[in-house]
């Protein structure tokens, strides 16, 4: 058999028979007691995580050639399973990526059922390699959570760094913002799972946009971590390096998780011990948390679809941001606005989760437009000109 020989990564629909496949799928001991998958292979808890994503054809295509690459090294260059991988291996193939050797390399792209295809062109860019190690450590994270594995080195596996444009500020202004959350509200739903689905997505842009929190850390929290104390609503984060925080929920982010968990028939609160996965799949049979591949994914649709409500209306500013954006822009925006509205950086810095004030500094951004009115004005008040 090729080295390269094709692994099943289709995602299986819901009750269809996951069948053997390649030489991946020997059978692995689970290890958690009472896991909550029935994946017995490497490749089967693959499949099963692109299944869980609710990720679009062209992103499910990615994710499969991402894992392909993943699961061929692991077997044909750490000759190791995933349970017996480690953090130097999970390194050791970041930095494969960077200089695949030749043999895994061919700069005609030819089909993967053809013995003469290989999986990569030539070395990975920075960015390139940063999205693959995404999908790596989302499957890792999967197969944790799920009892596949028993515990998770990518957990451990710092992200690839890569070099920001300065031209691109990640800021979509309140406008924007409003527009989105009316895009999302919009949608009608032709089904159960639809309702679901768009209560959750608007939950989710909601709650980005007033917490300012990490992607990893709303969809890796329970129901009961939004909670009353002392009249007062809040949502509690286990942010980088395990340090937890709490924010604040506004009555708007309240009123949108009732709202969603109403949609998902669960009472309008739930109990501080809850841990039911506060991000739900729409589409599964049973309690699931959405990936954050899938999170990611859902706030690109509602913006994909605001940025055309955008273009109708003549708004070419807003349209072009929101055609850019992603849920890491609502953290930018966030922080953005509250200092745009008095609010101090030290605040902003606790409620950032940054170890660092200027950290916090940096994810603060004006628009061209208004650094543009700024300097005007400015200019004109010491000249003792109005502006135009």
């Amino acid at each position: 058999m090729s080295k390269f020989a094709p692994i099943d990564l289709a995602p299986r629909l819901p009750g269809q028979p996951d069948a053997a496949s390649g030489r991946l799928d020997v059978k692995m001991f689970r290890v958690a007691d009472d896991p909550i998958t029935e994946a017995q292979t490497d490749a089967e808890i693959a499949r099963e995580f692109i299944g869980n994503g609710e990720l679009s054809p062209k992103s499910i295509a990615n994710s499969q050639k991402e894992l392909f690459r993943f699961l061929t090294w692991c077997r044909e260059e750490a000759k190791k399973t995933l349970s017996q991988l480690n953090v130097a291996d999970l390194n050791a193939y970041k930095e494969f990526l960077r200089n695949p050797p030749p043999d895994w390399i061919s700069k005609t792209k030819w089909p993967r059922s053809d013995p003469r295809y290989r999986p990569f062109t030539g070395p990975l860019s920075d960015p390139s390699r940063r999205q693959a190690m995404i999908a790596v450590k989302g499957l890792l994270a999967f197969a944790e959570q799920t009892g596949y594995l028993r515990r998770n080195p990518a957990a451990l596996v710092r992200n690839v760094r890569t070099p920001s444009a300065s031209r691109i500020t990640r800021y979509l202004t309140p406008e924007a913002i409003a527009l989105a959350v009316d895009t999302v509200s919009r949608r009608v739903p032709d089904s159960a799972a639809a309702l679901r689905r768009r209560e959750r997505d608007r939950f989710l842009l909601i709650a980005f946009a007033h917490t300012g929190a990490r992607l990893n850390e709303i969809v890796g929290a329970g129901m009961g971590a939004i909670y009353s104390e002392d009249g007062r609503w809040w949502l509690d984060v286990l942010g980088k390096g395990n340090k937890p925080r709490r924010l604040p929920v506004p009555d708007d982010m309240l009123d949108a998780f009732q709202r969603y968990r109403a949609a998902f028939g669960l009472p309008a609160h739930s109990a501080r011990a809850d841990r039911t996965p506060l991000v739900l799949s729409s589409r599964s049979r049973t309690v699931a948390r959405l990936t954050d591949e899938a999170a990611s994914e859902a706030i690109k649709g509602i913006f994909a679809e605001a940025a055309l409500a955008a273009e109708r209306a003549g708004d070419g500013d807003s349209a072009s941001s929101l055609r850019h954006a992603s849920a890491h822009w609502l953290r930018h925006s966030m922080l953005t606005n509250h200092a745009n509205n008095g609010v101090q950086l030290k605040t902003l810095q606790d409620t950032a989760g940054h170890a660092n004030i200027s950290t916090t500094a940096g994810y603060l951004h004006k628009t061209d437009q208004q650094r543009h009115d700024e300097i005007i004005a400015s200019a004109a008040h010491k000249g003792g000109k109005k502006p135009r």
